[in-house]
C-alpha cells in the first residue's frame, strides 16, 4: 500500500499539483470574497471551493500523468525522473493511459459542474501542457512561453469558478481582476522555469530538453532570468494600481519581488548552481505568499 501511494504521488506529480489547486483555490477565495463585499452573494460556496479543488487535482493529475505516458523513454535517462511508476516499470503506459484518461473525464465533469467556462480551460489547459508544451521541450526554449499559459491558467481557473455563477453575470472589473492574477503568475513563470533548468540542466541535457533562454548556462540565460524578476515587480504592483489590492500586498510584492531579483542578480555575478538555487526556491514561496496577502488585503 505504501508503495501504491508512492507511485500515486510520482505519477501526478503531487508538489507541482498541490501548488496548481493552492493557486487556483486562492483565486476561488478571492473572487467569492469580493462578491460578498459587493453583496452580489451572501456567503462563500464552499462546496463549490470543495468541488474545484478535487477536479482541479484530477485534472492537472491527468495532465501530469500524459506527459509522463509521452515521456517514459526519456524519463528512464534522468535521476530525477527514473523511479517514476512508469519508467521504473511498475507501471505501464496502458495503466498509466487509463489512469490519465479516468483523472482528467472526472475532473472535467467536476469543474464543468461549477460553470462551462472553468470546464473548456481546463480542458485546454491539458491539451496545451500535455501535447504542445511536453513535445516542445525537446525542440526549443520556446517551450517555456507555452508552458508558462496552462502554470498561469489556475488563478483564472479559480476566479471564473467563483463568478460563474454570479445572478449579475460577469462585469469588466471581473475580467480585469481575472487578467491580472493570470499575468502576475504567467510572468513568475519564466524565472522559476529558468532557475530549475539551470539546476537541473545537466540531468535535463540526458533527455535532451532545451528549456534555458540559449539552450546552456551561460550569461545570457542569467540575464534572461534577472529581467523576468524585475519584470514582475510592476506587474505584482497591478491590483493596487487598479484598486482591488491594498497597500499591504504591494508592499509585500515589492519586498519580495525584490528579494527574487536580488537572487537572480547574484546568479548573473556568480553563475553557479548554489546561486540558481536560491533563485528556485525563492519561486517556490513567491507565489503563494503573494495571492494569500492578496487575499487578505482586498479592497472592493
Amino acid at each position: 500500500m505504501k508503495q501504491f501511494f508512492s507511485d500515486f504521488s510520482k505519477l501526478i506529480k503531487f508538489r507541482l499539483t498541490f501548488t496548481v489547486v493552492f493557486s487556483a483555490s486562492i483565486a476561488f477565495l478571492i473572487g467569492s470574497k469580493i462578491q460578498v463585499e459587493r453583496a452580489i452573494i451572501d456567503e462563500i460556496n464552499w462546496m463549490n471551493w470543495l468541488i474545484l479543488i478535487v477536479g482541479g487535482f484530477l485534472v492537472t493529475g491527468a495532465a501530469n500523468c500524459f506527459n509522463e505516458i509521452i515521456e517514459v523513454d526519456l524519463d528512464k535517462l534522468m535521476t530525477r525522473t527514473k523511479d517514476r511508476p512508469m519508467p521504473a516499470g511498475r507501471m505501464t503506459t496502458g495503466q498509466g493511459l487509463v489512469s490519465g484518461l479516468v483523472m482528467g473525464i472526472a475532473g472535467t465533469w467536476l469543474l464543468g459542474k461549477l460553470n462551462l467556462e472553468t470546464g473548456l480551460i481546463s480542458v485546454f489547459s491539458i491539451l496545451l501542457y500535455a501535447f504542445a508544451y511536453t513535445p516542445l521541450k525537446r525542440k526549443s526554449p520556446i517551450a517555456v512561453f507555452v508552458g508558462a499559459l496552462p502554470g498561469a491558467f489556475p488563478p483564472l481557473i479559480g476566479y471564473i469558478a467563483a463568478i460563474g455563477h454570479s445572478p449579475v453575470g460577469y462585469v469588466p472589473m471581473d475580467y480585469l481582476i481575472a487578467i491580472i492574477l493570470f499575468s502576475i503568475q504567467f510572468v513568475w513563470q519564466f524565472p522559476h522555469f529558468w532557475s530549475i533548468a539551470w539546476v537541473l540542466d545537466e540531468d535535463y541535457s540526458k533527455a535532451g530538453f532545451r528549456l534555458l533562454p540559449t539552450k546552456k548556462k551561460d550569461k545570457t540565460s542569467a540575464i534572461f532570468t534577472f529581467v523576468g524578476t524585475l519584470i514582475l515587480i510592476p506587474v505584482s504592483l497591478l491590483p493596487t494600481f487598479y484598486g482591488f489590492g491594498g497597500y499591504y500586498v504591494a508592499g509585500a510584492s515589492i519586498v519580495l519581488g525584490l528579494l527574487f531579483s536580488w537572487y537572480a542578480y547574484q546568479l548573473v555575478v556568480k553563475m553557479d548552481t548554489a546561486s540558481a538555487k536560491k533563485v528556485m526556491f525563492c519561486s517556490f514561496f513567491y507565489i503563494p505568499l503573494v495571492q494569500l496577502i492578496l487575499l487578505f488585503d482586498l479592497v472592493v
